[in-house]
C-alpha cells in the first residue's frame, strides 16, 4: 500500500541543522529537474514582484524571502515540515516508532518543488504551488507529470494506492486506474449528500493514520480498503474503470 498526499500551504521550517542532503533524497533520478525548478523558484523570488508572480499575500513575504536561499536552509523530515489541517490528523509525531517506519515507507507527498518525497526525506521549508508557471519550466503540474510518470509507475508497482491528493496535485502524476482509490468525503442528512472540503482534509488525514495505525495487513485491493474505512466511517465503494480509479466515499453526519 501507497498513501499519496498532496504537501500542506503551511509549512514549518526547521530552525536549524544541515542543508537538504539531495543525495539522501528518494527517487534521486528526480534531482536534476528539482534542481530546475528550485532555480527558477529562486529567481522569481528574488523579483521585485514576486509576490504576485507565486500568487501569494503580504504576510507570506518572509516565505517567499525564504524561497532564495533554500540551499543554504535548515532541512526537516517531510512529516514535519508540512503541517495543516492534514497532517495534524496524521500525527505523525503521535505514532510508535513501528507504526513511524510503516509510514515513512508508505507514504508518498507530491510536490510543486521536489515532484516526489518519501516522507522521511529532510527538505527546507517553502513556497510554490503546484498551480504556479515559473520561468523556463512553465506550469509545474504539466512539467511534472512529464517527469514522474516512469519514476512513480515503478515505484507504485504491486501496490494498492490510496489517493489523497486535492485535484490541484493529482494533476501532476495519474497513477495506474486499476490498482488506485481516490478519497471522497461527504456529509449527509436528511438525505442530502454535499462535498465537504475543510473536513475532507481532516477526514484523509485520518483516514492516512489508522491505515498506518490498525492491526493485520495493509490493504492491497479496493475491497480491502473498504472493509478497513468501514471499521471507523460510514463509506462506499465506486468501482472504476479502465481509465478512472476507485473511488472511496467516506460518509459523515450532515
Amino acid at each position: 500500500m501507497l498513501i499519496l498526499l498532496p504537501p500542506s500551504e503551511g509549512k514549518t521550517p526547521a530552525l536549524r541543522g544541515p542543508a537538504v542532503d539531495w543525495s539522501a533524497l528518494g527517487f534521486p533520478e528526480l534531482n536534476p529537474y528539482r534542481a530546475k525548478v528550485l532555480e527558477a523558484l529562486g529567481t522569481v523570488s528574488a523579483h521585485q514582484d514576486a509576490l504576485a508572480l507565486l500568487g501569494v499575500g503580504a504576510s507570506l513575504r518572509d516565505d517567499v524571502e525564504r524561497n532564495t536561499r533554500l540551499h543554504a536552509e535548515p532541512a526537516a523530515p517531510a512529516h514535519s515540515i508540512y503541517s495543516g489541517v492534514l497532517y495534524d490528523a496524521l500525527g505523525y509525531r503521535t505514532l510508535t516508532p513501528v507504526q513511524r517506519r510503516k509510514a515513512d515507507e508508505s507514504v508518498l507527498v507530491i510536490s510543486a518543488l521536489w515532484g516526489a518525497l518519501r516522507f522521511g526525506d529532510s527538505v527546507p521549508a517553502y513556497r510554490l504551488s503546484m498551480g504556479t508557471s515559473l520561468p523556463d519550466v512553465g506550469r509545474l503540474a504539466p512539467f511534472w507529470k512529464e517527469q514522474l510518470g516512469d519514476t512513480l509507475g515503478a515505484a507504485a508497482q504491486g501496490h494498492l494506492l490510496v489517493d489523497c491528493r486535492s485535484s490541484t496535485y493529482a494533476a501532476a502524476w495519474a497513477p495506474p486506474a486499476e490498482q488506485t482509490v481516490t478519497v471522497n468525503v461527504f456529509t449527509e442528512s436528511g438525505g442530502v449528500r454535499k462535498v465537504v472540503s475543510h473536513f475532507a482534509k481532516h477526514t484523509r488525514g485520518e483516514l492516512a493514520r489508522h491505515l498506518l495505525v490498525r492491526r493485520g495487513k495493509a490493504p492491497a485491493a479496493a475491497s480491502d480498503l473498504l472493509k478497513a474505512a468501514r471499521e471507523r466511517w460510514e463509506a462506499e465503494l465506486v468501482p472504476g474503470t479502465a481509465r478512472k480509479p476507485h473511488a472511496l466515499n467516506i460518509i459523515l453526519p450532515g
